[in-house]
């Protein structure tokens, strides 16, 4: 790939995330406190596990690209509730997406290598992120439904928002 095509790549990718960080925005902002310690089975993890995996990836996703490596740790959970991470998440992810719109085609068709499962442009790691974040947002969106939470509209309606046509369409 050359830089010209990753920078074009690129481009997409990150009109999407921030369509994606601002609905996963209000899916996160919709956990109820009294719920944090919830999961689903045996296997699963805590709504708060699961919230925060969902912020601090995204944040480690987006300082992996800038640096073009990814050996670093995600970021630790703050200590608060739906507050602190939501805090996080607005504090830390416009900085970074911003960072990522700077990035050359140079630095965007460097070839990754993602823990030596793929070897890929840098630029295709925008795609990983922005999928990571729809999946596990989808998995918290089931955890708002099954405590009978506000579940926000993400793609369309849902039964606590209905899909309303805009005006004039």
């Amino acid at each position: 790939m050359n830089p010209a095509e990753a920078k074009g790549i690129a481009n997409m990718w990150i009109e999407g995330i921030e369509r994606e960080y601002e609905t996963t925005k209000k899916v996160v902002a919709a956990i109820p406190e009294s719920q944090l310690d919830f999961k689903l089975g045996d296997k699963g993890r805590t709504m708060r596990e699961l919230a925060w995996h969902l912020v601090a990836s995204e944040a480690w996703f987006a300082d992996g690209i800038i640096k073009g490596d990814f050996s670093h740790a995600e970021a630790a959970a703050p200590a608060g509730g739906v507050s602190a991470m939501t805090a996080f998440y607005n504090n830390e992810l416009p900085g970074k997406i911003a960072k990522v719109k700077q990035l050359s085609g140079d630095d965007l068709s460097k070839i990754i290598n993602f823990f030596g499962v793929m070897q890929v442009p840098n630029v295709m790691l925008l795609g990983f992120w922005n999928n990571h974040s729809i999946h596990h947002r989808g998995q918290l969106s089931t955890y708002l439904r099954a405590v009978n939470a506000h579940v926000p509209s993400i793609y369309g309606g849902s039964a606590d928002e209905p899909f309303q046509m805009p005006a004039g369409a």
